[in-house]
């Protein structure tokens, strides 16, 4: 079953290759979604697929990539059509067939 979920990362996030390292890894358990920096220094991210693999990729956030300095995940689950009733705009639930850097 495909289930979404949305990350807020925060830490030494931002200019140490967590959005590229995030893609790669979402891209390799065969998820869709996107991946962007925010403006108070923290990286968020949607992403959609099989539950297993999406805890996959929550565990692999809490490390992030070599460089980084995780403080913490935020993970807010998400069922089908649940997307758009939240903060996210229509363009934002639009996947494209990868996992994108916006």
């Amino acid at each position: 079953m495909q289930r979404y979920v949305w990350l807020k990362i925060t830490g030494r996030v931002q200019g140490v290759f967590y959005r590229h390292s995030t893609r790669l890894q979402a891209q390799e358990l065969g998820l869709l979604g996107w991946v962007r920096n925010q403006a108070d220094g923290t990286v968020e991210a949607v992403a959609a697929g099989p539950e297993p693999a999406l805890n996959r990729l929550i565990a692999w956030c809490q490390e992030g990539p070599p460089s980084a300095i995780v403080d913490s995940v935020e993970v807010k689950w998400f069922e089908p059509g649940q997307l758009s009733d939240e903060k996210f705009s229509e363009d934002e639930v639009k996947f494209s067939e990868k996992f994108e850097i916006r």
